[in-house]
């Protein structure tokens, strides 16, 4: 199965860590914190390599997470 990508889409997060439903809210990729856990616990979001089931999962500036057809690259807010 081929999967059309829209390209890496950097996200800056302030502080050392966002929660993985937060970040799915926070890029617009789920409306809702509902839509969120679903989408993660039907096996749509990876972290890295690895599918990730852990809603509350630390995500770190550095980490790529996918959704879809979303590619996620997490970064330090610097300001």
């Amino acid at each position: 199965m081929k999967v059309k990508l829209n390209g890496v889409k950097s996200i800056k997060i302030k502080g050392d860590y966002i929660k993985l439903d937060s970040l799915l809210k926070f890029a617009s990729i789920a409306s809702t914190g509902g839509e969120a856990k679903n989408r993660i616990l039907n096996d749509e979001v990876f972290v890295g390599k690895e599918v990730c089931r852990a809603r509350g999962k630390k995500i770190r500036p550095g980490d790529i997470v996918r959704c879809g057809e979303y590619i996620l690259l997490v970064k330090q807010d610097n300001l």
